[in-house]
This record gives structure tokens, C-alpha cells and sequence, in this order.
């Protein structure tokens, strides 16, 4: 599967559908994760202009012709919210830890929109491998303040795990938190990055089917509810990038991509292989058809 094909985007995509929808459905904006003031003039002018962005932006990366597009615009609206909501709330409560992970939820959405540009849009190697890796450093952080958070708001945490899952609430409160920080680690030093990712992807996909996904039987008018499940969405899809992109560069630290996409470079060829095949395909030459085979399989030899 090319990289612009993978489900990850996909995922990516609808979640910002989804936030759109509850944000035109309930003409406002995304509660705690998008902290609009509420004396904000025309605030819910702006509600709506943000939540139509996010499901034009969401619709445009299922579409492969204007998929980059798509994960730039909604890169940018995540950014903003980074910025605009979230930065001025830690400047102001800097020892308030929910500021930082407030922030940190969204600024894992624009990480994986920066890895998903980095494997599909036309840019250069230089500049696809600088997305990558500001994408991944800042996912790994997130991920960090996302393990932090499960230890500095334990009972709150607790509380969203069902009672009846033993070994009981809080064991799963800190085996999520220590599982969010072994990811970040390994996102960030490149050591079992890969199945880190994928682990990673896992747990946010079981926790919509244990956590999320219930709140549509028990509080299914609930704004929480429909938001808190389209945010979870969000977050499998950053995470499903990231596992992809680092599934498709062997690492993070790879250097080249293994697989060309539209408008982008591709390796250079092996040198040995290019002179093989100009000697022998060179006509009424058959000394150097000969000397190719020999060369062939000198350089065989020695691999």
C-alpha cells in the first residue's frame, strides 16, 4: 500500500469531521479541548467557521488529489488552538499541570498532521525528513504529558475506568499512564519506536470501545460525550500516522524514504548495479557483456 493510500489518514480525516459536526451541531466550540472564552464577541460565528473548516478540512484528506491540503489545513487549525487557547492558559497558570496537557492533547494533532505532510506531500527529502522529525519529537513530548497526567489526576483518571475491569480502576489509571510514557520514550529515542507506535494506536482505539464508545448508551445528548469520543478519534489517527511514517522509514532516524511518492525523490541506484547494466546492454560490445558478468559476480562475492 502506497503512503498516501494507508488508513491512518483516513482516520485522521474523519476525526476532523467528526470535531466539526459536534461543533455545528451544538454551535460551539469543542469545550475543554478548544477553551474559547465565553465573552469572546461574535464566539459563535467563529464556532462555526472553525467546526465548517475542520469537516471541509476533514473531507479533503479522504480524497487522494487534495489529501496534502486537507492535512495542512488541519495542521493550522490545531496550531491555532495550540497558540491561540492553550499557550496563553499555561503563561497564565504555569504550575496548573491540566494547562500543559491541555495543550499537549492538541499539539499531538499537529504532529501527526506535520508526519502525515511529511510522507505525501511534494516536497523535498530535506524538508519531508524536517516534518517527520519535528512531528515525531512533539508527539513523543505529548505523549510524555499525557503519562504525567494519569499520575497528577489520578482519581479523575480513574474514575473513567469501568469498575468492573479487574484488577480495578486505578491499576489501569497507572498502567495506561506509565504505557503513554514508555511510548513517548520510544517515539523519541527511535528504540522499538515502531511497535511502540502501533501498541500506542491499540490502546487509544480499546480505550473508545471500554471508555468512550459506552457514553453513547449513558449520556448520548451530552456534548462531553460526542466530543470526548471525536477527540479519542483524532488521537488513533495521529498515532496510526506516526505508526505508519515510522514503519515506512524503518525508524525514525532513517534518512531516506523506502518508498517514492508523486513529485518526490527516490534513491540514487546502486552504482555497481547502473555500470552492470550499461556494459551489458551496450550493442556488439560481448568482451564487455562478458566483463559485466565477471564484475557481476566479483560484486557478489563480496557482499
Amino acid at each position: 500500500m502506497s503512503p498516501a493510500d494507508r488508513w491512518g489518514y483516513r482516520v485522521f480525516g474523519l476525526a476532523g469531521i467528526a470535531l466539526g459536526s459536534v461543533g455545528l451541531a451544538w454551535d460551539d466550540f469543542a469545550l475543554v479541548w478548544q477553551p474559547v472564552p465565553s465573552g469572546v464577541p461574535g464566539r459563535w460565528i467563529l464556532a462555526y467557521v472553525v467546526a465548517g473548516s475542520l469537516v471541509l478540512a476533514g473531507a479533503a484528506v479522504q480524497r487522494r488529489r487534495t489529501r496534502a491540503l486537507g492535512l495542512a489545513a488541519l495542521s493550522v487549525l490545531y496550531a491555532l488552538g495550540v497558540v491561540a487557547l492553550h499557550l496563553p492558559r499555561i503563561f497564565g497558570h504555569p504550575q496548573v499541570f491540566a494547562a500543559w496537557s491541555g495543550a499537549a492533547e492538541q499539539l499531538a494533532l499537529v504532529a501527526g498532521g506535520l508526519v502525515a505532510m511529511s510522507s505525501i506531500a511534494a516536497t523535498g527529502v530535506a524538508q519531508s525528513q524536517r516534518l517527520f522529525t519535528v512531528g515525531r519529537l512533539a508527539f513523543g513530548v505529548s505523549l510524555l504529558a499525557f503519562g504525567l497526567a494519569h499520575f497528577v489526576y489520578l482519581s479523575a483518571t480513574a474514575d473513567l475506568v469501568p469498575k468492573t475491569l479487574p484488577p480495578g480502576p486505578v491499576f489501569w489509571a497507572l498502567a495506561t499512564g506509565v504505557a503513554h510514557m514508555a511510548a513517548g520514550l520510544a517515539i523519541l529515542s527511535g528504540v522499538l519506536a515502531r511497535m511502540a507506535a502501533w501498541c500506542l494506536t491499540g490502546m487509544f482505539i480499546l480505550f473508545g470501545l471500554v471508555v468512550h464508545a459506552p457514553t453513547f448508551f449513558t449520556a448520548p445528548l451530552s456534548h462531553m460525550t460526542w466530543t470526548a469520543n471525536a477527540m479519542n478519534l483524532a488521537l488513533i489517527g495521529a498515532a496510526w500516522v506516526i505508526a505508519d511514517a515510522v514503519s515506512e522509514r524503518r525508524g525514525p532516524g532513517a534518512s531516506q524514504r523506502t518508498e517514492r511518492r508523486d513529485g518526490g525523490a527516490q534513491p540514487a541506484e546502486n552504482s555497481t548495479l547502473s555500470l552492470r547494466r550499461e556494459l551489458a546492454t551496450e550493442p556488439g560490445r560481448p568482451r564487455l557483456r562478458r566483463g559485466a558478468l565477471r564484475l557481476s559476480r566479483a560484486g557478489a562475492d563480496n557482499i
